[in-house]
C-alpha cells in the first residue's frame, strides 16, 4: 500500500514522545500535562498522537469539539478528555455516554449535562472557562463565583477545574499575559475564601509553559509545541523540540521545457531559456498553500528546487535544472528535513503569510498519515476515514 501513496505526512512518533518527555521533566511531578490533540492533533493525526503523548507521560488529552472527543473514546482510550469548546445543551447525551469533560458556562448547558448524568446514575467533571482577557469563550470573572456555586447545586456534575487561555503568551513583552494571570489568581483567592476548591486550575498554553513558570498552576496544557514547532516568531523555544512532521511527495513527471513555454494557470511563469522541470502530485487540494505559486520551494536529492508558476489543486511545477539525475518516484520533501537540508513549517508559514499552526492543520484528510517510531513504520492512516484519517491500517 505505502508504494501507492503520491503524498504523505509521515509523523514521527518517537519525536512527539520527546518532546512529552520534555515537558513532563520542565513542569515538574506536581504539575499535570494535558496534550491538546484537537484538529486531528494539529494535523498529525489524534489517535497516534494521543496514544504516544499518553505513553509518555501526559495524563489527560485536550479537544476542542465533543466528536473529537468521541473520536478518541471509540478508539480504546480512557485517558480524562477535557473538550474546551462549546458543547450544546443537546450535545449533553455525548458527555456523558462517552465520558468527557465538559467546559459548561452557561446554566442552560449545566443543567443538561446534570440531567443527562442523573438519568446515567453518573457524576460528571467539568472545568469552567474564564475569560481573563482573550474576549472568546469563557466567564467574565465576575460571573464565575454565581455559575460554579450553581454547578456546586447540581446533583451528577462536580466541579473539577478551572481554567484560561492567554492572549500574549508568545509575545517578547510578557506584561499583557502577565495581567492575565494576575486576574485568575485573583479569581482562586476569591473563591477559596468563599469556600470553594478547585481541584485542577490551568492557564498554560505552549509558550506558557515554556517560559512563564507563574503560569503552570496544576497543569498545562501544551498544543504546538508537542508537534515540535515553535509557539512564537518572537523567539526560540527554551527545550529541545523534534518536529514530528515531514510532508512528503513523489516526482510524477520529470521533461524538458522549451524557451517560450508558459507553466500553470495564467502563465504567470513563462521560460527564457530551455529548462528541465518536474511535476509533483500535491497542491491546494492537499492544503498545500496556493500563495506559494513562484515563490515557494522543495527538496529533492537533498537540494532546493523553486516552484514555478501557480500551484494547483492537486500538482504543481518545480525547477529541477541544478538538481541531477532526477527521475520519476524520487522522493520530494515540501515540508521538513532531506539530507542536510531542511524546510521548516516556520518557512512555509512565512512565505504563505500565515502561522505554523494553519500549515499543519490546513493538511486534508487526504494526505495520508504515515506514522513512524523507531524508524520503521508502524501504521498508515485511511484517507477514506470521515474523522481526519486516523485509523491505523497496519
Amino acid at each position: 500500500m505505502l508504494e501507492e501513496i503520491v503524498t504523505w505526512a509521515e509523523i514521527d512518533l518517537d519525536a512527539i514522545a520527546h518532546n512529552v518527555r520534555a515537558f513532563t521533566r520542565h513542569v515538574g511531578d506536581a504539575v499535570e500535562v494535558i496534550a491538546v490533540v484537537k484538529a486531528n492533533a494539529y494535523g498529525h493525526g489524534a489517535v497516534p498522537v494521543a496514544q504516544t503523548a499518553l505513553e509518555a507521560g501526559a495524563t489527560r488529552l485536550a479537544v476542542h469539539r465533543t466528536s473529537e472527543g468521541i473520536q478518541l473514546r471509540r478508539a480504546g482510550i480512557t485517558a480524562p478528555i477535557l473538550v474546551m469548546g462549546y458543547t450544546p445543551p443537546s450535545g449533553a447525551a455525548s458527555i456523558v455516554g462517552y465520558d468527557l469533560t465538559p467546559s459548561p458556562i452557561s446554566r442552560e448547558c449545566a443543567d443538561a449535562i446534570a440531567a443527562e448524568a442523573v438519568r446515567a446514575g453518573r457524576v460528571v467533571p467539568v472545568h469552567v472557562k474564564v475569560d481573563t482577557g482573550l474576549g472568546r469563550y469563557g466567564l467574565l470573572p465576575g460571573e464565575v463565583e454565581d455559575f460554579v456555586r450553581y454547578v456546586g447545586s447540581l446533583c451528577g456534575v462536580r466541579l473539577e477545574g478551572l481554567y484560561t487561555h492567554l492572549a500574549t503568551a508568545d509575545a517578547e513583552d510578557r506584561a499583557c499575559a502577565g495581567v492575565q494571570i494576575e486576574a485568575f489568581g485573583r479569581l482562586l483567592a476569591i473563591l477559596e475564601r468563599a469556600g470553594v476548591h478547585v481541584p485542577l486550575r490551568h492557564v498554560a498554553n505552549s509558550a506558557a509553559m515554556l517560559r512563564l513558570p507563574e503560569a503552570h498552576f496544576d497543569a498545562v496544557r501544551p498544543g504546538i509545541a508537542m508537534y515540535g514547532l515553535a509557539p512564537s516568531d518572537h523567539w526560540a523555544p527554551t527545550l529541545d523540540l523534534r518536529p514530528a512532521l515531514t510532508l512528503k511527495s513523489r516526482v510524477s513527471r520529470v521533461r524538458e521545457l522549451p524557451s517560450g513555454s508558459g507553466i500553470s494557470y495564467g502563465r504567470t511563469f513563462v521560460t527564457t531559456r530551455p529548462m528541465r522541470v518536474a511535476l509533483i502530485p500535491a497542491g491546494y487540494g492537499d492544503g498545500y498553500h496556493r500563495v506559494l505559486s513562484n515563490t515557494g520551494s522543495v527538496l529533492i536529492h537533498g537540494q532546493r528546487a523553486r516552484i514555478l508558476g501557480r500551484v494547483c489543486m492537486d500538482q504543481f511545477v518545480v525547477d529541477v535544472d541544478a538538481v541531477p539525475d532526477v527521475r520519476t518516484d524520487d522522493e520530494v520533501v515540501l515540508i521538513g528535513s532531506q539530507g542536510a537540508a531542511r524546510i521548516p513549517a516556520e518557512e512555509v508559514a512565512r512565505l504563505a503569510g500565515t502561522i505554523n499552526y494553519e500549515v499543519t492543520t490546513s493538511l486534508a484528510a487526504r494526505v495520508a498519515r504515515v506514522f513512524v517510531r523507531g524508524g520503521k513504520v508502524v501504521g498508515v492512516s485511511d484517507v477514506t476515514d470521515p474523522c481526519g484519517g486516523s485509523a491505523l491500517l497496519l
